[in-house]
């Protein structure tokens, strides 16, 4: 198992900061590091209320009701931690709606300044807990769900406070539309083989994996994110899993 330090920094998801961990379903972690500029404040009090998803409203029946005209599905993507791989996706794909959901009060100011910079129109946020998120959503809603480098909790006892759990794969199973698919991404071989152990005894899941190179090369248009590229710099090999929703 490979057991990788994370800088602030250039970690994509959610992280311990040494405290005292608290828990609101699958999140565990610190919400604030380091001081946030004042137009970065400004954003987190303006721009962010009118960009953020109420969960204790009621859901829309259709999740594309959360954006403006034009939006053919929907996707979400966890932990985005500097938004890299979000934002370059938002840009390609302008006719799908995309929920970034990062309790990471840092990370969330730096999505929302490129969101300002690049007049991007097609995400939406959730600043809380992704278990949480997942229940409030209407069922088969969902055309993909993105998990990229997230925190691996390496050691056993804090195993219970990876995302991927026999619970949040069925919140995913469903949510997500007949062929639609959870993606993850990690360097850390022990979270990869815990990912495919748990996805597998599911039956709502396929992998998709046909060949070596399914697994060990990315999607096409992959944007590597920060702590993808450190990661290769420091020689660690990164898996890419697809699975599929089946019946």
């Amino acid at each position: 198992m490979i057991a990788a330090t994370r800088d602030r920094d250039d970690l994509d998801g959610p992280s311990d900061d040494g405290a005292a961990a608290h828990a609101q379903g699958s999140f565990f972690g610190r919400r604030k590091g380091h001081k946030l500029r004042s137009h970065q404040a400004d954003l987190i009090e303006n721009l962010l209320p009118r960009l953020s998803i109420d969960i204790e409203s009621p859901a829309p029946s259709e999740l594309t009701d959360l954006f403006d005209d034009g939006i053919e599905d929907v996707r979400l993507e966890i932990g985005f931690g500097g938004g890299e791989h979000l934002i370059a996706e938002a840009r390609a794909f302008p006719n799908v709606g995309f929920i970034g959901c990062e309790p990471y009060v840092n990370g969330m100011a730096k999505i929302l300044t490129q969101i300002e910079a690049r007049n991007i129109g097609n995400i939406r946020l959730f600043a809380g807990d992704a278990a949480e998120l997942l229940a409030w959503m209407p069922p088969r809603s969902m055309a993909r769900i993105d998990l990229i480098h997230p925190d691996p909790w390496p050691k056993r006892r804090h195993w219970k406070r990876r995302f991927v759990q026999d619970k949040t794969v069925a919140a995913m199973a469903r949510v997500l539309k007949l062929d639609g698919e959870f993606r993850f991404v990690s360097d850390i071989d022990d979270y990869c083989a815990w990912t495919l152990a748990h996805l597998s005894r599911s039956s709502d899941f396929a992998w998709t994996a046909e060949r070596a190179s399914d697994w060990r090369l990315p999607w096409p248009d992959y944007t590597m994110t920060r702590y993808g590229m450190k990661a290769e710099r420091e020689g660690r090999k990164s898996a890419y899993l697809r699975f599929r929703r089946v019946d």
